[in-house]
């Protein structure tokens, strides 16, 4: 009987596995575009007068930084190949001749800032094209055929769960909600999808595992059934998908949703916050800490899950020279482990740009912590001086970068833009120039970190287009002399010194002065 009982457990077990990925054929089943539609791609050349335009007197390699990025990204535009069932035009990584999600989420974060150029949240179509009908999406798709390439495993091709929130963070610059009721089924079957395969039966913390390859960090030395950033991408999930529900009108679907966030949130500081290293952990089926420093330790501070004291803690270990504050910041593993590399050999200390938003995103969400603002705009100037000095010796972006070095992480492919435009484009614009655009709302921040001459022109939110220029002033606390001129009224709230002030913008030309006391 026991033997029965034991080949029984092992048909149904190998039956669950397997239906995690079985393909019915019936791909796309819940997007509702079917067939391709797209534009002539861009020409750069043409294209560079409609992009924003930054203006930094005091720093005018990073201007040149900014467009030589852009030209790169620029010939990353891609058409689907004919015979592809692909939807939708999309930026590629130019890595292999797949589309990977890790990549792709992170190019759009760069490139929303053209979405009026070329609309690169057609990236994801591709992908909600080949999604399952269980609602499993594989992780690299082939651009060709549109087939799963399926590297050392299937249980690899899961990356971040993060579809929903690059879709909210595209929206937040352009404003199109109508997109949302196309991809909201999609985003719930994937949701199903990775509540039913991706928790570890039996474990006492109930959270989400990963592998090396399928969060992305292909040779990390990690290991456990609970991973710290799978389970903080979960709530980042569920957060988006409450307030695309909220703006569909779906308020009781967006309140399960805050609710799910709210669940998971609390298992995580339950059982992964270490009070003692001010760091979050892996956990294994007992919930014991599985105690390995590397940069996945901090997404649950861009999820939202760390408190003022958790945030702070956190910060501190980003600090600290002896782990994560190298001359290239901030490296994928700490440099006191014994596994560290200085010249990074891909995921054992190289620098890379998903992690470096996650970590200066999530900074950016505690202000309230003396000095984090600050702290954020210096990693962002020191890891665009890193990349800057490689650009000039070597003429291209790369995939990541040497921790300890100004030069390219061994192991890494060059013309990568590709992820590595998020420094040179989305940092600048967000935490060396200040702007933070919010198009539902009719609101641009600009945080003011400078004094001298700066600004930018061309900054699309929604269908609001301004130039924003603000005087040199003798220093950070001195008042900020702002012109502004808009196609439409907006509102501005400005960040000076210790004062926000809000300004009513007409269409137009306006004056302001901003942080006068």
């Amino acid at each position: 009987m026991r033997k029965l009982s034991i080949f029984i457990f092992l048909i149904m077990f190998f039956i669950t596995v397997n239906a995690q990925y079985e393909d019915s054929g019936k791909r796309g089943s819940y997007f509702t575009k079917k067939e391709y539609s797209g534009q002539q791609l861009p020409d750069f050349a043409e294209s560079r007068s409609l992009l924003p335009e930054p203006i930094l007197t005091d720093d005018p390699w990073m201007i040149d930084l900014y467009y030589n990025t852009w030209q790169i990204a620029f010939d990353h535009f891609r058409n689907p190949l004919k015979g592809s069932p692909f939807v939708s035009d999309y930026i590629d990584e130019a890595f292999a001749p797949q589309i990977f999600q890790w990549d792709t989420f992170f190019m759009l974060m760069f490139s929303r800032y053209g979405f009026d150029v070329f609309p690169t949240i057609g990236s994801l179509d591709n992908f909600y094209r080949m999604q399952y009908e269980n609602g499993y999406i594989c992780r690299e798709i082939s651009e060709t055929d549109g087939s799963d390439f399926v590297f050392g495993g299937r249980e690899h091709t899961v990356n971040p769960p993060l579809f929903s929130w690059v879709e909210w963070q595209y929206y937040l610059i352009s404003g199109d909600k109508e997109r949302f009721k196309s991809i909201i089924l999609p985003l719930e079957k994937y949701a199903e999808w990775l509540e039913q395969f991706r928790k570890k039966s039996g474990t006492v913390h109930r959270l989400y595992w990963q592998t090396g390859l399928g969060s992305g960090m292909d040779n990390t030395p990690r290991s456990g059934s609970g991973w710290t950033d799978m389970s903080a991408q979960m709530v980042m999930m569920y957060e988006s998908l409450a307030n695309i529900y909220k703006v569909l009108g779906m308020n009781a679907e967006s309140a399960d949703c805050t609710a799910k966030a709210q669940e998971i949130a609390t298992l995580i500081n339950e059982f992964m916050w270490n009070e003692q290293d001010g760091l979050y952990y892996d956990i294994d089926d007992s919930g014991t800490q599985v105690k390995c420093k590397t940069i996945a330790c901090f997404w649950p501070m861009l999820a939202g899950i760390a408190t003022e004291n958790q945030a702070s803690k956190l910060i501190t270990n980003l600090k600290d020279p002896r782990t994560f504050w190298r001359p290239t910041p901030f490296p994928s593993l700490a440099a006191d482990h014994e596994k560290y590399k200085a010249d990074g050999e891909y995921w054992l200390g190289s620098v890379w740009a998903p992690t470096n938003v996650m970590v200066i995103k999530g900074i950016d969400k505690h202000p309230e912590i003396t000095g984090a603002t600050e702290f954020a705009t210096e990693s962002v100037y020191t890891y665009l001086e890193v990349i800057n000095s490689v650009y000039l010796k070597t003429g291209t972006i790369w995939e990541n970068y040497a921790p300890e070095s100004a030069m390219r992480g061994v192991w890494s492919r060059p013309g990568f833009v590709g992820w590595s435009g998020c420094g040179p484009i989305q940092l600048l614009i967000e935490n060396i120039l200040g702007f933070r655009p919010d198009a539902p709302a009719g609101k641009i921040t600009w945080n003011l970190q400078r004094i001298d001459k700066h600004g930018i022109r061309n900054l699309r939110s929604g269908n609001v287009i301004i130039t924003a220029i603000v005087e040199k002033r003798k220093n950070i606390t001195s008042p900020a002399h702002i012109t502004i001129e808009s196609n439409e009224p907006f509102i501005l709230e400005v960040k000076s010194g210790n004062k926000i002030s809000s300004f009513d913008v007409r269409a137009g030309t306006n004056s302001f002065v901003a942080g006068d006391n």
